[in-house]
């Protein structure tokens, strides 16, 4: 299924309608390469069409994140990052502390870590929303802190 046909599923599911500022901003992130800020995907809304403002954006996104199709992404600083999950569900992230690089791990990479928590301490480990912070490979070669 593609993505806006799950968004139009899990949005007429919800209650909600595919409005023409909701259609706007799937269509920025579909276009984005990776994460970007709500200031990114706000600035490539304007150049679509001006009656859009920066809360219709956040709420957008707040409203993709509770369907499970955006990505909330905390990769250090002031600023989060929002990434389309579509149809692939979610994953881990590792974040870069140098580069600012994301990387998206498939949440069963995590399975062992999951099963070791639940085996010892009964508890259910939600990582769709965990983001990890650390030094991509690149940035550990070069010896960046």
């Amino acid at each position: 299924m593609a993505c806006e046909e799950l968004f139009l599923e899990r949005l007429r599911k919800s209650g909600f309608r595919l409005t023409p500022q909701r259609e706007m901003v799937l269509s920025v992130l579909h276009q984005l390469e990776g994460a970007a800020t709500a200031e990114d995907i706000y600035a490539r809304v304007r150049a679509l069409s001006s009656a859009v403002d920066i809360s219709t954006v956040y709420r957008t996104l707040d409203l993709l994140r509770e369907l499970e199709l955006v990505a909330c992404i905390d990769a250090g600083g002031e600023q989060y990052r929002y990434e389309l999950l579509g149809a692939h569900g979610p994953h881990l992230h590792l974040a870069c502390g140098s580069c600012g690089a994301i990387i998206g791990v498939e949440l069963d990479q995590a399975e062992p870590f999951v099963a070791r928590l639940r085996a010892a301490y009964g508890f259910e480990a939600r990582l769709d929303e965990v983001t990890i912070p650390g030094l991509c490979c690149d940035c550990q070669v070069e010896g960046t802190p």
